[in-house]
């Protein structure tokens, strides 16, 4: 058994909530934007006394509405300026947000609503609507619907006139540290989503040191983030706390479709995503490289970038000679990869998933630090982040500070500290199995080294026992596999048979481009494409570079490409992309048995 921790950097106030943030930034920071929302398509900054005027206004609505303090108040929007607005004004009323992926199917939304016992919930586009009025039969509690896009801010403005602003401080004031501030529903890759709780306490511990050991990257009246992650994961909640408790600028966007265009016209400082964004923005350059006839120009450009970074970490540092060809490319390649990025940022933090060796290196090669980090929507987010002056890139970092993390002696990556959870609603029997003693199990297998960087290997529930008896961990190579830009997922198996295989799911995106060079219809899909030998063989060394990270024994034998995605909507993923195992094994059943078949 090993464990690590880091004294805390911020004291969680003994009393107090969220809200006291906002009153604080209107306080100390008045003029000092701390958003900034889309108005006729221009980005128009909001200051600290304006958002807390707002805040004010919608919470007086939901007061005149009847809502009482500890009430659960759902919402279920795309991330857009409104939802932070809306989560400060539930929180100001005294009330308890209960966040609803906006995909959320009719089903979801009623355990949800359901479970939790939301007495109003605030939508925001007639398809919300139609999931919600589909099962309101089946909600009881369920007195209010508000729609953000027919006006729903303007009603509670409307409705609540007349509530003195008292009786807005005096129930801003009624949540205490240790009360829940939010229910935040797991994704679910098994079995029906678990409410997680999280308090006041949670976040404060959670931000506030996060915000402290990140310094540089949340300055005040400097710095500004991009949130374009779903608001209603943990980790994009994570992202709005932290900034208005800095506080910075934030800018909210619905999805990444047009990610490129918002970064280049909000230019933030900091971004924050999982690592498919950072993987799609080096596969586009790539592309788009490769189209212009400069595709080698690129590649070795990015073999300089990597090397530089990893010489970054050696006594010696870059080479001379390294150091040339570094800011050769950085007036060529870099430069422009940067301004892709927004013009302005060096940081980003990358979590939710691994982001693997090669694009850490890549993107501290160019002049953009990518930090990774690793947490669970049990730990409020992040529980462990490379620190912006001490990256060990391959780990997902060292410890929140004022936490602990011990590795158990079977490798599971146990946890303490006050952002965690205080237990699953409604769920006794989870709770007691999930926190013993005062410690989360993660169900994830990770080492510590010397220094107290935590790398993650694997599920501890996901191992794959082959027939021979060898055990191998799915995230090492699947990752490794995925950082090709043809393809989108990957799902090892193997599980009781005599190797490990692989389904393998082909990028939308570059399937066109890829058909293109290599001669084929540029309206070629998965479907047609799936048996093409060229594309077999091109799928094949991106199995090659992932067998390369294992043993022989845990290496991919034979792979089945995929007619179609894993989509959220079949089940196969969770809102956060996290691959639902066992419902892709039950529904891709016979390309599994294709693949052992002889």
């Amino acid at each position: 058994m090993r464990e690590f921790s880091l004294p805390a950097l911020y004291e969680v106030p003994s009393d107090g909530n969220l809200t006291d943030l906002i009153r604080r930034n209107a306080a100390q920071h008045p003029h000092v934007a701390v958003m900034a929302r889309k108005v006729a398509g221009v980005w128009t900054d909001v200051t600290a006394t304006q958002f807390l005027a707002e805040v004010r206004e919608a919470a007086k609505g939901l007061i005149a509405a009847g809502i009482q303090p500890g009430d659960r108040v759902a919402l279920m929007s795309r991330t857009r300026y409104e939802w932070v607005q809306l989560d400060f004004a539930i929180w100001s009323a005294g009330a308890i947000t209960v966040p609803v992926y906006e995909t959320s199917s009719p089903e979801q939304v009623q355990w949800i609503l359901g479970d939790s016992g939301a007495v109003a919930v605030i939508i925001e586009m007639d398809a919300h609507a139609v999931a919600v009025e589909s099962v309101r039969h089946a909600l009881p509690a369920l007195r209010h619907i508000w729609q953000i896009d027919k006006g729903a801010v303007d009603t509670l403005r409307a409705e609540g006139a007349g509530v003195p602003d008292s009786l807005v401080e005096e129930r801003s004031s009624s949540a205490k540290a240790d009360d829940p501030a939010t229910i935040v529903y797991t994704s679910g890759t098994t079995g029906r989503p678990k409410g997680c709780v999280l308090t006041h306490r949670s976040f404060f511990a959670e931000c506030g040191n996060i915000v402290e050991r990140l310094k540089p990257l949340f300055r005040t009246g400097e710095c500004s983030v991009l949130l374009f992650l779903p608001a209603a994961h943990v980790f994009g909640r994570l992202v709005e706390v932290a900034s208005v408790m800095a506080p910075i600028k934030i800018g909210c966007v619905p999805d990444i479709k047009n990610l490129t265009d918002e970064l280049a016209s909000f230019r933030p400082t900091l971004i924050l995503g999982v690592p498919r964004v950072f993987e799609k923005v080096y596969n586009s350059a790539r592309a788009k490289a490769q189209a212009d006839g400069k595709g080698k120009i690129f590649d070795k450009a990015a073999h300089t970038a990597i090397a530089y970074s990893r010489a970054l970490g050696t006594p010696q540092g870059p080479s001379v000679g390294l150091k040339f060809k570094h800011k050769v490319f950085d007036r060529l390649v870099f430069s422009k990869l940067r301004a892709v990025l927004g013009g302005r940022g060096e940081y980003a933090i990358s979590g939710g998933a691994p982001l693997g060796e090669r694009l850490g290196h890549f993107y501290r090669g160019i002049g953009f630090t990518v930090l990774e980090g690793y947490g669970l929507t049990e730990s409020c987010a992040a529980t462990a982040f490379n620190p912006w002056d001490r990256q060990k890139i391959g780990t997902v970092g060292q410890p929140l500070p004022g936490s602990v993390v011990r590795i158990a002696d079977d490798g599971e990556v146990l946890l303490h500290g006050e952002h965690l959870f205080s237990g699953y609603w409604n769920n006794e029997t989870a709770t007691a199995e999930a926190l013993a003693d005062g410690w989360f199990h993660t169900g994830d297998i990770g080492t510590l080294d010397e220094d107290g960087y935590l790398a993650i290997t694997g599920r501890k529930k996901e191992i794959i026992v082959t027939a021979g008896g060898k055990n191998v961990a799915p995230a090492v190579i699947e990752d490794r596999i995925r950082a090709h830009a043809l393809v989108a997922e990957c799902m090892v198996v193997g599980d009781g048979r005599p190797f490990v295989g692989a389904l393998i799911t082909l990028d939308d995106e570059f399937i066109g481009r890829w058909a293109e060079e290599h001669g084929k219809p540029v309206t070629s899909t998965a479907l047609s494409l799936r048996d093409d030998p060229e594309l077999l063989a091109e799928v094949q060394r991106a199995v090659d570079d992932g067998n390369a990270a294992v043993s022989k024994a845990e290496s991919v034998r034979k792979f089945r490409v995929l007619p179609a995605q894993f989509t959220e909507e079949a089940g196969h993923i969770t809102p956060s992309l996290k691959l639902k195992r066992n419902v892709v094994a039950k529904d891709f059943a016979d390309e599994i048995e294709a693949i052992y078949r002889g």
